[in-house]
């Protein structure tokens, strides 16, 4: 599971709004962005 500050996020639950900038589509907020259908994340942290 997730952490979303200090609560679990489980399965089915609801993302909180996160707002970020992309690197060719300007900022966008998620879920938001998905409107009310399925959608997929995807976070590169690019090195530690």
């Amino acid at each position: 599971m997730t952490r979303a500050g200090t609560r679990l996020l489980d399965s089915g639950e609801r993302l909180p709004a996160v707002s970020m900038e992309t690197v060719a589509h300007g900022r966008i907020t998620v879920p938001d962005r998905f409107g009310e259908g399925w959608g997929v994340l995807l976070l590169y942290r690019a090195h530690w």
